[in-house]
């Protein structure tokens, strides 16, 4: 039986929807159905412990490293700071610039969510094997490198006929 793409396609499709749907319900069970973008919070702790002195991740930077858009992000954080689990503040040197910090309500949210990540990790994953799991890995890391353009890359210009 020969697997065509539309196949491929469709089951990425609803995997990723599969996903987003336990997550979504794990994080309800854990009382943390208001954050909206637990990868953003995530983000945030592991930049603030890795903050030894160094700036750290402004608006911009997050919505490079989450592959969204900066005004998705603003949204985000919009939310998460009325639901109090951030604070802004301004930046050193450029009072522009804000700097996103996470509330102690925030450190908390983010252990429920990786909580949630890994319960819902281990059910997707339940009953591969180790060898399978590298396989997986591999395969999807090639994917996520086909569709994402090098770093370096130009702009394709249409051809002029």
């Amino acid at each position: 039986m020969a697997i065509h793409i539309s196949q491929m396609e469709l089951l990425a499709q609803q995997l990723h929807q599969a996903h987003r749907n336990a997550l979504s319900a794990e994080l309800s069970a854990r009382g943390l159905s208001e954050v909206g973008h637990p990868m953003l919070l995530t983000i945030l702790k592991s930049s603030q412990e890795t903050s030894t002195g160094a700036p750290l991740l402004a608006q911009r930077e997050l919505a490079q490293q989450l592959h969204i858009s900066p005004a998705a992000v603003a949204n985000s954080l919009k939310s998460l700071e009325r639901s109090g689990y951030i604070r802004r503040q301004p930046g050193p040197g450029d009072a522009r610039r804000n700097q996103v910090l996470l509330t102690e309500k925030g450190y908390h949210a983010v252990e429920g969510c990786q909580r949630a990540f890994d319960a819902v990790a281990e059910q997707m994953l339940e009953g591969f094997t180790p060898q399978e799991l590298e396989l997986i890995m591999s395969f999807r890391l090639r994917m996520l490198q086909n569709l994402r353009p090098p770093l370096n890359a130009q702009p394709k210009r249409k051809e002029e006929s």
